[in-house]
């Protein structure tokens, strides 16, 4: 049974830094595209940032480019998500996601996903 567990997240100041890692078992994770979503309350799954196979290739939504960082450690299964400057509007649940296919950054497009992580940032 393939299961995908978050950790990493807590409340943070803003402009304080987390990282989060997504640890993967019971499946073949060097075969997975492997994506970041949030989502805070009333909205729904947003894209964060993807890497390809082999973590040769990364993709990031607009309003964390240049702040957020994904890489993956495929001798370790687990995918992360380094978060620097911080801010309010960060504020969400957390989710990694597997797909099978190729890379994307559309939520329905994913195969597996994890149960998530809480991330708050203050003011």
């Amino acid at each position: 049974q393939k299961q995908f567990v978050e950790s990493g997240g807590a409340l943070v100041q803003a402009g304080g830094s987390l990282r989060l890692s997504c640890a993967v078992s019971g499946g073949t994770f060097g075969s997975y595209f492997m994506g970041w979503f949030r989502q805070s309350p009333g909205n729904t799954y947003e894209f964060v940032a993807a890497i390809t196979r082999a973590g040769g290739n990364q993709y990031y939504a607009d309003s964390v480019k240049g702040r957020f960082t994904i890489s993956r450690d495929n001798a370790k299964n687990t995918v992360y998500l380094e978060m620097n400057r911080l801010k309010p509007e960060d504020t969400a649940v957390y989710y990694c996601a597997a797909r099978i296919l190729e890379i994307s950054t559309r939520a329905g497009e994913y195969n597996y996903w994890g149960l998530g992580t809480q991330v708050t940032v203050s003011s």
